[in-house]
């Protein structure tokens, strides 16, 4: 039976090294991603995903199962990434040009004919600039949303506001995601299940 992540955690500041390699590959794909998506510099991001690892790495004797090993991992994530704002002083960069996983992690399309891709090209680049577009607050819950795997009540602890101010700037970043990508249908049909966004419960 596979272990969980705080027991892995736990043997990894035993000294079981294959404790640590086990985490790092479960959970290196969605926490780069958030990355990725807020800085969208492919340099800043690495530079902020070696520093996570590091932080993990620097605390794993004082590391205590109360909480799931992901709000652990993304609260490290969430106070890199403000403190990467703060050094910066400015926005987190956008280029253009600026080649990142977005493609590798998308499935990929049904149909490989010239129109389709092209397609599919425009849907990502509407979604990448919509997410750009998106106070930093409500970006934030989303991508941890998306690439975590957190509850809203997790993702509220480590974003420090309230249940329902969590649901709110998730709420508002997928409606005006859906604005962008030209569809009010549910986020799970085409197009916008192309590009990754999952289904959002809009009550509570």
């Amino acid at each position: 039976m596979d272990l969980d992540d705080g027991e892995l955690m736990l043997r990894y500041a035993r000294g079981d090294l294959r404790a640590f390699e086990t985490l790092y590959q479960r959970h290196r794909g969605g926490l780069y991603r958030y990355l990725s998506r807020h800085t969208r510099n492919p340099e800043s991001a690495s530079d902020l995903f070696q520093e996570v690892w590091s932080r993990v790495i620097a605390s794993r004797e004082r590391y205590e199962p109360r909480a799931k090993f992901q709000t652990f991992l993304y609260r490290i994530a969430h106070n890199c990434f403000v403190d990467y704002c703060r050094r910066s002083t400015v926005r987190a960069e956008v280029s253009g040009d600026a080649q990142d996983d977005w493609q590798g992690s998308l499935p990929a399309p049904d149909d490989e004919r010239p129109d389709s891709r092209a397609e599919l090209a425009q849907t990502v680049a509407r979604y990448k600039v919509a997410l750009a577009d998106l106070p930093a607050e409500q970006r934030d819950v989303f991508l941890l949303y998306e690439e975590s795997g957190l509850s809203l009540e997790e993702i509220a602890v480590i974003t420090a506001v309230g249940l329902e101010t969590a649901k709110s700037r998730l709420r508002y970043a997928v409606t005006k995601l859906r604005h962008a990508l030209g569809t009010a249908a549910p986020l799970s049909s085409a197009p916008a299940a192309v590009i990754g966004i999952k289904v959002v419960v809009e009550g509570g």
